[in-house]
């Protein structure tokens, strides 16, 4: 067998539609387009974007404001009146908070002021607010700042 006898099997490619060629072929007069309008005519016809007189996806979407720095820290806020729910042991971590379910393992912490602190806690966290800290270490607690990065 040689290059030249290799063929495609019967009724693997079909023959190309022969277009109005009169109206006995079934695609004669107006070529399978139907009648009138844009898309009958000869030319290049309409953009694939095109939507038939709808407003374009393009202009319907709205437009980005702003900024946002590509590699901002997210920190799951916590507020110190939520800490005596989530504490083990008078300490309260990222590793306790994911084990009752506040938040998820890889997300990071900052504890935030609203509430009232009545129990010393030792906070581990990866951001405080300032009026937190003072509001901690009021109570007689302490604050360790996570520094690792992701």
């Amino acid at each position: 067998m040689r290059l030249h006898d290799v063929k495609a099997p019967r009724g693997a490619r079909r023959p190309s539609k022969r277009l109005g060629r009169g109206t006995a072929s079934g695609t004669g007069k107006t070529a399978g387009r139907g009648t009138k309008g844009q898309l009958a005519r000869s030319g290049p016809g309409l953009p694939g974007w095109f939507e038939g007189g709808q407003t374009p996806l393009h202009m319907r979407v709205p437009k980005l404001r702003g900024f946002k720095p590509p590699r901002r820290t997210r920190h799951v806020a916590v507020n110190v009146g939520q800490l005596a729910a989530y504490a083990a042991d008078g300490r309260v971590s990222p590793e306790t908070l994911a084990a009752k379910g506040l938040i998820r393992a890889d997300e990071t912490v900052k504890i935030l002021a609203d509430g009232d602190v009545t129990t010393a806690f030792e906070v581990h966290a990866h951001a405080v607010s300032a009026s937190a800290r003072q509001k901690i270490e009021a109570a007689g607690g302490r604050i360790v700042l996570i520094t690792e990065s992701k």
